[in-house]
């Protein structure tokens, strides 16, 4: 083993080859770090020429570096360098010594090594590093010269040697500047002489400065990530128990005993040994329930002082504050705090930082923030009644005792403190101090009387008249507790105090209508309205009709009918008297002041009283609110003023008619027809008096009287029709044919003369013939009419049942009809629903739908192809077309009908029963809705429904729809009412659903 001494040489060592330079050879050249205080100056030796002064060249330029730079880089291009220098200096001594007779060694030649001789390992160094292994002589660049080097690796070189000096220059700047030297070959500081002043400072701190540097924190990343909190999940009493007993030592001992206690073990505690019964966790917390219920518990056992609903309900109104909210407390309370230390006299911030601490839970603290108050702003009555709230009732009662002795002009105060007696007597003390101390506040006085009986509340009325004699409630209410003489004594001493109150002069007007002294109102409101006027109360005319309102809602009519008499007028022109008191009888009714708006309408009727709309006004009104009697007298009157308007004159004979009248109605009739003696609604409605009480001779005569004085084609007609319904169809064609010559265009004559030719004789061809004469002649005077198109088709299409032709050439005729009818009258949805049905009946379903679509092309917004194009689809249509019917036409009661049918059908009867109603509201005179709404219900709707649909129908009285006309126009049914009409209509609509079903 060698060893190494400084300075000297290794033992056994040869000398170093030729231009070795340690570590070479493998890469390891000499460089300089920042940390080093100077170079390496180890330095081989040797024997031969270049022991000395050239492998201290190498040496020390492989350490240094050639630019004094210290860069790897430049390390290497120096010892490259070096190294071509070594080789040249070789390739000259060599030149210079004798050849050898042998001839230059082999490349790689090692002298012995072929039998054996491996070489000596050791070599000697006086500086430096010694020798190393003779294979691994030379270095990674032995061989080669400057040539091999190319043109980048100087560009390299040149580049990396700029950088080396830029460095340099800027350490020299920076050690220029702070007055150090340079003691690196390299032109650099080195980093300890950087630091050198501030070690030798360290010599002079103490050893508290020493103790009070601070710790170098831990900045790493794992500390600045969040950890997320640990999750922890109990377990359940059952499963910690099972794994106590599987863990359980065999060899413990002894009973187990609860956490936390000791065990006893022959009369000694022992705290060691025992295991946990964790069963008896729970049998802990049963123990402490029970108690705290023991402790809410009565004396008396079985009974407790709890309410267990309240308790539940106390409990889940128990509220939880968040974090949010925390903090918005905290901010309240700062901002209230700035508050009071701003102005501490204001109360409203005393307050509100009390109800900030009441709604944070804090009542302790609420209360001690508004006492505080209270000595602060002892003036402020809102403050101390704050503090009244906040505190028990007691506490609250002196509270308000010292509040009022505070403050004892505070009606609030005493208010507040009466309110919190429990006992009438103990308020009415309360308020009768507050009285002294306030005789003169009305809100006091009103509280003490509330608490009073009738004869009490007199007493202090009296007393209350004189202290606030400006108070009219107070005049009033001692007016109604008084007799009729003292009221009138006291409305007088009001109306003296209160000159320009009219509640005063109305109480008064009132006080005489309760005692039936209907004169003395009128006198009464006129003398108000003068007066009124005289002391400059402004009081206007809608304020009047407030009045008016007012008391007739009060039970007073004739006071309401004055005062609309006396002020109804006030300032209206006279051009817009009418409209006005028109809308203003509306408006009444709409509040259902209905003597008020029969005061208005009698004072127009008496400043118009030849107003034909302001009559039928009254007419109407009295027909919904009124009774017969005065109804009756409003017809009288009206048929007085008016005698040439017909329409009151058989109102009123309606009228009786319905009250079983006959007679007064005939005699109104009679003097109808003095007034109207060539009215024809005044002999038609004497010939149906006449025909609804059975009075046919005298119907007949009546008719006969009217075509002589007043001939018309609906007296022809209906002269017809009470022959036809008489069974006298001779005599009838008779009156239809002399009725034709003098009215050929009227088209109902036509219609009804082909209708008994074809449907009350007998079905032959000879009355076949006579009906479809009595059809051309029709189309010929009236091509418009779309009913005369609609018959004469289906007089051909039943041609089979007269016994001559065939079904399909009726059919074909009445197609052949139906088309020139709507040629001559185009778009018209009546002709072209006929149109489709023909074709149903005909069995052709298919050009039935392909005519529903042209129908809908031509007439895209008839409800009653739409409605019947709901009725007829398939059912998986019905839906969409239901929709497209209802956005073409929504206010249309036939598509509404089809619709609530279309719910009937799907069994959807809450549905059905709105579109119903709707439609009914939209047309109540169309009876088809009445009558499938009331099928409906009779098939599904209990009786309370049906009776109520029934009386509403009987109401209205329909008289349109296809449906409704093939009953009522029946002849078996003419003379039937209203009710039956529905019945009859409803039974068929069933009848026509079970078919289908």
């Amino acid at each position: 083993m060698s060893s190494y001494r400084p300075g000297g040489t290794r033992s056994n060592a040869t000398q170093a080859p030729r231009g070795y330079v340690p570590g070479l050879g493998r890469g390891a050249a000499g460089f300089v770090t920042r940390s080093d205080v100077g170079p390496a100056t180890g330095r081989p030796t040797g024997a031969d020429g270049m022991g000395g002064d050239d492998a201290t060249a190498i040496t020390a330029a492989a350490s240094t570096g050639v630019g004094g730079s210290g860069s790897r880089a430049s390390e290497l291009r120096a010892a490259k360098l070096a190294m071509q220098q070594m080789q040249r200096a070789q390739q000259q001594q060599q030149q210079q010594q004798p050849q050898n007779p042998f001839g230059q060694a082999p490349t790689g030649y090692v002298a012995g090594k072929g039998r054996g001789f491996g070489g000596s390992t050791n070599t000697t160094s006086n500086d430096g590093p010694g020798g190393g292994d003779p294979s691994m002589e030379g270095s990674l660049f032995t061989g080669k010269d400057e040539s091999q080097f190319d043109d980048d690796d100087d560009e390299a070189d040149r580049i990396y040697d700029a950088i080396d000096e830029r460095m340099n220059s800027k350490r020299r700047k920076i050690n220029d500047g702070n007055g150090t030297a340079n003691n690196s070959g390299s032109g650099g500081s080195a980093i300890g002489d950087q630091f050198r002043e501030l070690k030798q400072k360290l010599a002079s701190v103490t050893e508290d400065q020493w103790a009070a540097i601070p710790d170098v924190g831990d900045y790493s990343l794992r500390h600045k990530q969040k950890r997320r909190e640990d999750v922890f999940t109990p377990l359940t009493d059952s499963l910690l128990e099972s794994r106590s007993m599987a863990n359980a030592d065999a060899t413990a001992g002894g009973q187990n005993a609860m956490a936390g206690t000791a065990q006893v073990n022959d009369g000694a505690t022992s705290t060691a040994g025992f295991r946990t019964n964790l069963s008896g966790l729970a049998e802990a917390r049963s123990t402490v329930m029970t108690m705290s219920l023991d402790k809410m518990s009565d004396s008396v056992s079985g009974q407790t002082v709890i309410d267990p609903k309240g308790y539940l309900t106390s409990l889940s109104n128990t509220k939880i504050a968040s974090a949010a909210e925390v903090g918005d407390v905290n901010k309240a309370r700062l901002l209230l705090k700035s508050v009071r230390d701003t102005n501490p006299k204001h109360g409203p911030g005393w307050i509100a930082a009390a109800r900030v601490e009441e709604a944070a839970g804090k009542t302790a603290h609420a209360r001690k923030l508004i006492m505080e108050g209270c000595e602060i702003c002892p003036d402020i009555e809102d403050v101390w009644l704050e503090a009244a709230r906040l505190h028990p009732q007691d506490q609250a009662k002196t509270i308000l005792a010292a509040a009022a002795r505070r403050m004892p002009t505070s009606v609030k105060v005493y208010l507040r403190a009466a309110d919190l007696e429990l006992h009438d007597h103990a308020k009415k003390a309360v308020l009768r101090k507050a009285l002294e101390a306030n005789p003169n506040s009305v809100t006091l006085w009103k509280a003490a009387i509330d608490l009073e009986d009738a004869d009490d509340a007199r007493i202090l009325l009296s007393v209350a008249v004189e202290k606030v004699s400006h108070s009219v409630e107070m005049w009033l209410a001692l007016a109604r507790l008084e007799s009729y003489e003292n009221a009138r004594k006291v409305l007088n001493q009001a109306r003296k105090h209160l000159p320009a109150e009219r509640a005063i002069w109305i109480a008064a007007a009132k006080l005489e209508e309760s005692q039936n002294h209907g004169d003395m109102v009128d006198r009464i409101v006129d003398k108000a309205v003068r007066s009124l006027d005289k002391h400059d109360a402004v009081v206007t005319r809608a304020q009047w009709l407030k009045e008016a309102e007012a008391a007739e809602a009060a039970g007073a009519p004739l006071t309401s009918a004055a005062i609309v008499k006396c002020t109804v007028g006030r300032g209206v022109d006279d051009e817009d008297r009418q409209r006005t008191w028109a809308d203003d009888a509306n408006a009444a009714l709409s509040k259902n002041a209905v003597a008020t708006a029969r005061a208005i309408l009698a004072h127009s009727l008496a400043a118009f009283p030849t107003k034909r709309s302001l009559w039928l006004q009254a007419v109407d009104l009295e027909r919904k609110h009124g009774s017969a009697s005065s109804l009756d007298e409003v017809l009288a009157a009206a048929s007085e003023r008016l005698p040439r308007t017909e329409i009151f004159w058989l109102v009123r004979a309606k009228e009786k008619w319905l009250a079983g009248e006959v007679d007064k109605s005939r005699s109104i009739l009679t003097e109808a027809f003095k007034a109207n003696p060539d009215s024809e609604p005044v002999w038609l409605a004497a010939v149906k008096l006449e025909w609804e009480t059975g009075e046919i001779e005298r119907a007949r005569v009546l008719l006969i009287r009217a075509r002589e004085r007043a001939p018309t084609a609906r007296i022809y007609m209906k002269s017809a029709l009470l022959e036809r319904e008489c069974e006298q169809s001779d005599k009838a064609l008779e009156l239809l044919e002399e009725g034709l010559k003098k009215y050929p265009t009227f088209a109902k004559m036509y219609m009804m003369g082909g209708q008994i030719c074809s449907e009350d004789l007998t079905k032959d061809r000879i009355n076949l013939d006579r009906a479809r004469k009595f059809y051309q002649r029709g189309l010929q005077n009236c091509p418009k009419s779309v009913v005369l198109w609609c018959l004469a088709s289906q007089l051909e299409e039943r041609v089979a049942e007269y016994g001559t032709g065939s079904v399909n050439a009726g059919v074909t005729k009445a197609r052949s009809l139906l088309e020139l009818a709507r040629l001559k009258n185009p778009k018209n949805p009546e002709l072209w629903l006929e149109s489709i049905r023909l074709e149903r009946r005909a069995g052709n379903e298919k050009l039935a739908v392909s005519l529903m679509a042209r129908a809908l092309q031509e007439c895209p917004s008839s409800g009653l192809l739409l409605a019947e194009n709901i009725s007829t689809s398939p059912r998986v249509e019905q839906k969409s077309k239901s929709a497209d019917a209802i956005k073409r036409r929504p206010d249309d009661p036939r598509v509404i009908t089809a619709v609530a049918a279309l719910f009937a059908n799907e069994r959807k009867h809450d549905k059905a029963r709105k579109w119903f109603e709707r439609a009914v509201k939209l047309d109540s005179n169309f009876g088809d809705s009445w009558a499938k709404w009331y099928a409906f219900e009779l098939d599904v709707g209990k009786k309370d429904a049906q009776e109520d649909v029934k009386q509403r129908c009987v109401a209205a009285e329909p008289t349109h729809g296809e449906l409704w006309c093939e009953v009522s126009k029946d002849m078996p049914n003419r003379r039937k009412a209203t009710a039956e009409h529905l019945e009859a209509a409803a039974q068929n609509i069933l009848e026509k659903m079970q078919k289908l079903n």
